[in-house]
């Protein structure tokens, strides 16, 4: 009866360890798909080596908030780090819907790919 017990015990402790591994296992993916392109970041997973790839049409576009220095002098430190928040989450949430690859964001610069991911005929 005690080795039954034992093993119960057991058996829930590696469920509960399982469960907080896939938990763990899926903040490690997110983190992975912010700083990679997606399908780069699943090769990476696999095992499979990453090269340069060259693609016949690329469009870059790099955006700056016009007059920042000046908004951050008359703003405080929460009220830049909110408006930074809420562009950036729209701009996001924007380019999901496309095959769009954030590049780069530094304050309020940033860096995004169209075409890069993926070979495109056209960036419409």
């Amino acid at each position: 009866m005690m080795m039954e017990k034992y093993a119960a015990n057991l058996e829930i402790k590696v469920d509960e360890r399982t469960a907080e591994l896939q938990i763990e296992k899926q903040k490690a993916d997110q983190l992975l798909y912010r700083m990679l392109p997606r399908a780069v970041a699943e090769r990476m997973k696999q095992g499979q080596s990453i090269g340069a790839e060259l693609f016949d049409t690329v469009t870059v576009y790099f955006s700056d908030v016009v007059s920042f220095t000046n908004l951050c002098s008359q703003s405080t430190p929460m009220e830049v780090v909110a408006f930074l928040d809420d562009m950036y989450t729209l701009f996001d949430s924007i380019i999901e819907s496309y095959d769009v690859y954030k590049v780069e964001t530094i304050g309020d610069a940033t860096c995004w790919s169209l075409g890069s991911l993926t070979e495109m005929e056209t960036h419409t």
